[in-house]
């Protein structure tokens, strides 16, 4: 059956460098390019989007982006011409008074309110299935919380259809060494563990490199730029150019560019595990099926812990013991700075238990759907 396109507006702030806007603009993609949605994205840091996004101008304040309407979103920003049957404000980021303002003229006029969504932020918490899908009255008008999540009675997690046969494309040993030609990285050996690091700035990261640099399992580590790199060249104790792989003992390290999106899927396909940050990336390498280690965003008093606890909770639950053992404390000590780093030698040697872990979990994910079709599903049910 075919899902009427409606009109969308969607609202983004970006609160760090590129997760907000990157969930944003694939949401985005997806709700136009597959089902066939109007769609309308304002944002407030276009330099940001255009760091992911190519053919955006960041000095325009308007322009057609892969068919999508990108505007850019500052306190002079002119209400929109078009008149939506849907509007989403992705994590809490608060619509502007005089867009509320008009929201409310609509609804008087039409006799019935935009579908108003609230895309809140993943969390593995017990509480996101209570709360998944609840209005909540504000403005006169009537806003749904939608909540990803892990499980059944949540929205599930932003993925396309194409992203889980990525890692079988660039499995075979012939793919690799293309791939790795193309970051300037050659003569690898094919027992070489590939890993790739995309993190917060990390007090944990000298015990990681050493630990890879001492063991006797080789391993290439591909960092693409960003807020990791500088801890990086601080334990080098020199710069890593783009292109200019540095050696230390069993650990070849190599910057990469900044990728934008597809790119940097490429490079998750690619690797034998992620260090991933945030949400983006975290979910990135988990509908990949590979396995990866998360760096969380820090929040205050320690609340991120409980969110990591809470995931790891699912993310074991179907483990092996001796997986479970293992995994808990290397995540632990990559987000709590004072718990010691473990070995990840053991992990390294024999990846398979990982491997298989990571793929049944991905298998379980694609049973709850994909987070762009429930939420059509969800406006559709509400229109």
């Amino acid at each position: 059956m075919q899902t009427a396109s409606l009109r969308w507006h969607l609202f983004c702030r970006v609160i760090d460098n590129f997760g907000d806007i990157g969930v944003c603009w694939r949401l985005a993609q997806q709700l136009q390019q597959v089902h066939g949605q109007r769609i309308s994205l304002w944002v407030d840091d276009l330099a940001s989007f255009a760091a992911l996004e190519p053919a955006l101008n960041p000095a325009l304040p308007q322009q057609q982006v892969q068919g999508i309407a990108v505007y850019r979103w500052d306190e002079d920003f002119s209400l929109p011409a078009d008149e939506p049957e849907v509007v989403v404000e992705t994590f809490a980021c608060e619509l502007p008074p005089r867009y509320l303002h008009f929201m409310q003229q609509l609804t008087q006029r039409r006799g019935q309110q935009p579908v108003w969504i609230n895309l809140e932020y993943l969390s593995a918490e017990d509480w996101v299935r209570s709360c998944h899908g609840s209005p909540s009255p504000v403005h006169g008008m009537n806003k749904t919380f939608f909540f990803p999540g892990f499980t059944e009675g949540t929205g599930g997690l932003l993925f396309d259809a194409q992203l889980p046969a990525l890692a079988q494309e660039l499995a075979s040993a012939e793919a690799r060494t293309a791939e790795l030609a193309l970051y300037g990285v050659h003569n690898i050996a094919d027992n070489t563990r590939l890993i790739s690091l995309f993190a917060y700035e990390n007090p944990a990261l000298p015990h990681l490199l050493e630990n890879l640099q001492q063991g006797p399992q080789p391993v290439c580590l591909l960092i693409p730029q960003g807020r990791i790199s500088a801890g990086v060249e601080a334990w080098l104790q020199q710069p890593l150019p783009v292109g200019q792989p540095q050696q230390r003992g069993a650990l070849t390290l190599c910057t990469l560019p900044f990728l934008s999106q597809p790119q940097y899927d490429r490079l998750l396909a690619l690797c034998d595990l992620n260090c991933v940050r945030g949400e983006e990336s975290f979910v990135r390498a988990q509908m990949l099926g590979k396995p990866m280690l998360w760096h969380i965003y820090q929040q205050e008093e320690d609340a991120h812990l409980v969110k990591l606890e809470a995931f790891m909770a699912l993310y074991m639950q179907a483990a092996a013991p001796e997986l479970r053992e293992s995994l808990l404390p290397l995540f632990r000590g990559w987000n709590q700075p004072g718990l010691p780093m473990p070995d990840l030698q053991p992990l390294l040697a024999a990846p398979q238990g990982w491997q298989q872990h990571a793929s049944e979990w991905q298998q379980g994910l694609l049973q709850l759907g994909d987070l762009a079709a429930n939420l059509v599903q969800q406006v559709v049910n509400r229109v």
